[in-house]
């Protein structure tokens, strides 16, 4: 009798567990869902409302996604410049802000781009300096990697809207949109058809054929922003072919510094989504190229 009453009690602690660790995981997609659709209005609506809007919006992902790159690199030992870095950061992207925007003539773009290559960049390594720390050459690359990473993509994206030298913010939410459907697609295919890991070392659910649905879903999604933005359907695809592609291996690069740093997310400001670089990572990497490639193909 008493070890009826045992197993009684110990498969009622089993259904009780289960349905704690069944609400908590409903409550976290919930808190994923919620917190993912104000980012996204946010985000639509800071580049729709204006172009300060959208510079603020491209700044507070620069401090954001600084802060977690030179947190990763502490957790390896480094010791970058969190100020200096931030103010290398924020000068190249004003730079290009005022000269992306119009606010700025282009003829001034090489002479000041000159002056920061000239006087910004060496200025990290006489800070170095006074700082006497061990593996000053490590925390001097921790601190440029910071602004390689996260300011130089983000003060790229400053010219993307302004396609034909006029500010056209729908060029942007068609990008943004972009990347959004090939992680989508690629989450979904990759959930219900994924087989082949795409890249195991660094990212375990990752799939092949999560990475194929990703590139359908981005290529229809950019043959869809050129129906509504009334441009060439064959420039959009190539965009979209370049911007999923260099998406899914900005995820990884991302990912490959968290393994190195032994950290599940890059931080917690996003709630449901990780830091700041757990949700822009795709765009970031994606930007410089997709940038080259609106150059090449005369977009810009």
């Amino acid at each position: 009798m008493g070890e009826r009453k045992g197993e009684v009690v110990e498969d009622k602690a089993v259904r009780f567990n289960l349905l704690f660790a069944m609400s908590e995981k409903m409550k976290n997609l919930a808190v994923r869902a919620l917190s993912g659709a104000v980012l996204a209005v946010v985000t639509v609506g800071a580049i729709l409302l204006s172009k300060w809007t959208y510079g603020a919006l491209l700044l507070a992902i620069l401090a954001g996604g600084m802060y977690e790159t030179y947190r990763l690199a502490a957790c390896n030992g480094a010791r970058p410049q969190y100020g200096m870095g931030l103010a290398a950061g924020v000068a190249l992207f004003a730079v290009n802000f005022f000269a992306g925007t119009g606010l700025l003539e282009t003829t001034d773009l090489p002479r000041l781009l000159t002056f920061y290559f000239l006087v910004m960049l060496p200025a990290v390594f006489i800070c170095e300096l006074f700082r006497r720390l061990e593996r000053p050459e490590t925390n001097v690359g921790a601190t440029l990697m910071g602004v390689g990473y996260v300011a130089l993509p983000l003060s790229l994206m400053c010219y993307i809207p302004a396609v034909g030298g006029v500010w056209q913010p729908w060029t942007m939410i068609a990008f943004v949109f972009i990347i959004w459907a090939n992680d989508v697609c690629a989450y979904l295919i990759g959930m219900t058809l994924g087989r082949h890991p795409l890249c195991e070392r660094l990212s375990p659910k990752k799939t092949w054929e999560g990475f194929l649905g990703g590139l359908a879903g981005a290529v229809g999604t950019g043959l869809a922003a050129a129906r509504f933005l009334d441009a060439d359907p064959w420039h959009w695809a190539g965009l979209a072919l370049v911007a999923a592609v260099a998406g899914v291996l900005g995820d990884l690069v991302e990912s490959m510094f968290k393994r190195s740093a032994g950290v599940k997310d890059s931080g917690g400001a996003i709630p449901g989504h990780g830091g700041v670089l757990d949700r822009f990572d795709a765009l970031l990497l994606a930007a410089p190229f997709v940038f080259v490639y609106m150059v090449l193909v005369r977009m810009i």
